[in-house]
């Protein structure tokens, strides 16, 4: 995948994504980063990329010409593409989001910065997202944290797929608790049916936690999942001993 970020600060693009899975799989040629700064592309000599907004208002505004001019120069040459715009007036990103961007053969992110852009400047992307409800300097974060997110979806960024389809969020669900030696520390046990070697007895478990997880830290994750005849037994059961443990508490 060929990935293209317009950004007025592209050093700060040096170590997020040079470094672990995301610099290896540049180094293996599955993914292609290139930082543009579009401030190269005004046309005053002092370089300017932003001015005083129209009917007044606080702070600066990025102009479209940079950017737009950055932007046509470094065109995608996929058909199968997307200019994408962060803006906390965006659409929130999601692991969907990630699943369906992954499938792209070129990306590329714009960052505003500033106080906002000019409104024109919207009509040269497809897309605009957004990752909080909160408000950031720029888009630069948000695009680092899409980029991480969509790009370890590539195949070969991640060696084995079932890595990435059991995490939080790619089935629908908080993904479940899991353990590592040693078996006890600080007189805290890994359960026993993780040492047991009884796969379906496993499966079940990390099945049951993983719904109770949703249930009690992201309850309105499971609106809109679909559970089955066993998900929802297992939510009951999981219910039920929240209910008996606080009781008892």
């Amino acid at each position: 995948m060929k990935i293209r970020v317009f950004s007025l600060f592209p050093e700060m693009f040096d170590g997020a994504l040079s470094a672990s899975l995301l610099g290896k799989a540049q180094d293996k040629g599955i993914l292609s980063l290139e930082v543009i700064n579009f401030r190269e592309f005004a046309l005053d000599k002092h370089r300017h990329v932003d001015d005083t907004p129209y009917g007044g208002g606080q702070g600066m505004v990025l102009m479209p010409q940079p950017l737009i001019a950055a932007m046509e120069a470094n065109a995608p040459m996929s058909d199968n593409s997307e200019i994408i715009l962060l803006s906390p007036q965006g659409k929130t990103f999601t692991q969907s989001d990630a699943v369906r961007l992954a499938d792209r053969d070129e990306l590329s992110f714009v960052c505003g910065h500033y106080e906002g852009f000019d409104e024109r400047i919207r009509h040269f992307v497809d897309s605009e997202y957004s990752i909080g409800d909160y408000v950031l300097t720029g888009g630069e974060l948000p695009a680092m944290v899409m980029i991480d997110t969509i790009a370890r979806l590539i195949p070969g960024v991640i060696k084995e797929r079932a890595s990435y389809e059991e995490d939080s969020f790619f089935q629908g669900l908080l993904e479940y608790p899991q353990y590592t030696k040693p078996r006890v520390f600080r007189d805290m046990e890994v359960p026993d049916v993780l040492l047991s070697g009884h796969h379906a007895n496993i499966r079940r478990w990390q099945k049951k936690e993983a719904l109770r997880r949703t249930w009690l830290r992201r309850p309105d994750l499971l609106e809109d999942y679909s559970l089955s005849d066993e998900e929802k037994k297992l939510l009951l059961e999981a219910q039920a001993e929240e209910e008996a443990c606080h009781q008892d508490g």
